[in-house]
């Protein structure tokens, strides 16, 4: 089987396994009693299982530990620090979903996930100064950089996670672009796992997009967040440019943005950054006017366009960047007299 065949196939058997085991971790979540109820910041008004996302961890490691030997670019090491460091995260999401835990204890877990995964020879190994030939920065550095990024991107993405179908959705994209851009950049290793990462968050997106039947919970929004930390590492920043970082960062522009917002926003207030509010931009599209389906399809159309942006960044196609700088203009315009008028009404 040719590699094209072998990604479909990865696709299929990641999305299935997703499809048909969501429902299990369905009955999973009501025997642990992990089950969402509504509060005051939150959008849904009835108890929902949470824990979805065992499903996508199990339809990701499967996949992957099943497949990778088919691969022969593919490194155990590695995949031994992906499958390691995922697990623990899933499982500190997993406890996370049944009781809340403190918010120091997982963020010292998820920096040891990352050191896992760095020991494993995943890791941002330097910066190559623009038009400054043969002139690299990072050495020392290296290490800590790499934890941030990687804790930073997972909690982007578990902040994101307040609107039904919002996370897993913003994830898929997010890796499509990932996966076109380890296309186009030569990186075979990072369009499997974008590919198994994709079949696995559309898999459970039935279930998940509004009305939802089950929220994926910290177990699948920060798995997520890793896995994608960690795409993104081995598809673009293993050795980077200045220029690449700001692609990486386009790519996840709409967690990464609503995350730096929402800290700066709770330490302008003198509040954790750590703690919870009904300022994110999910929120702020449903309190303006906007129902639960449109916001959330706004916000897919936000991150196709930053991951979109991103391609064209990486592939100097100015035409491309131009088209979407006008595609966002208008959805700007069309959104805001929308809003006018439902304010009207």
């Amino acid at each position: 089987m040719n590699l094209l065949g072998l990604y479909v196939v990865a696709f299929g058997v990641s999305f299935l396994i997703a499809f048909f085991s969501t429902p299990i971790a369905k009955k999973i979540a009501f025997k642990f009693g992990a089950i969402a109820q509504p509060r005051l910041r939150d959008m849904h008004t009835q108890p929902i299982p949470r824990m979805g996302g065992i499903a996508i961890f199990a339809s990701f490691i499967f996949t992957l530990i099943v497949l990778y030997k088919q691969f022969e670019f593919l490194h155990t090491r590695q995949i031994f620090g992906i499958v390691l460091g995922g697990s623990l995260i899933a499982l500190l999401g997993f406890f996370d979903d049944i009781c809340e835990l403190n918010s120091k204890f997982k963020m010292a877990i998820q920096v040891i996930a990352s050191i896992i995964v760095i020991r494993c020879g995943i890791r941002i190994d330097f910066i190559a100064i623009p038009f400054i030939e043969d002139l690299k920065f990072l050495s020392v550095f290296s290490v800590p950089i790499t934890i941030l990024w990687i804790v930073g991107i997972t909690n982007a993405v578990n902040l994101i996670d307040g609107l039904d179908g919002l996370a897993a959705g913003v994830s898929s994209i997010a890796s499509i672009c990932l996966m076109v851009l380890a296309i186009y950049s030569g990186h075979p290793i990072a369009v499997f796992l974008t590919v198994i990462l994709t079949g696995a968050t559309l898999g459970f997106l039935p279930y998940n997009f509004n009305p939802a039947s089950i929220f994926m919970g910290d177990t699948g929004s920060t798995f997520l967040g890793f896995m994608l930390s960690i795409v993104s590492i081995l598809g673009l920043l293993k050795t980077y440019t200045i220029s690449t970082i700001l692609v990486a960062i386009l790519v996840l522009g709409l967690p990464i943005f609503d995350t730096t917002f929402a800290i700066i926003r709770r330490l302008l207030a003198g509040k954790p950054i750590m703690s919870p509010d009904r300022g994110h931009l999910h929120h702020r599209l449903v309190d303006s006017g906007y129902s639960h389906k449109g916001a959330v399809v706004t916000l897919y159309g936000i991150s196709g366009v930053f991951g979109l942006s991103g391609i064209g960044l990486l592939m100097h196609d100015s035409r491309m960047i131009a088209i979407i700088i006008v595609i966002i203009a208008i959805l700007l315009y069309f959104n805001t007299k929308n809003n006018k008028h439902r304010q009207i009404d």
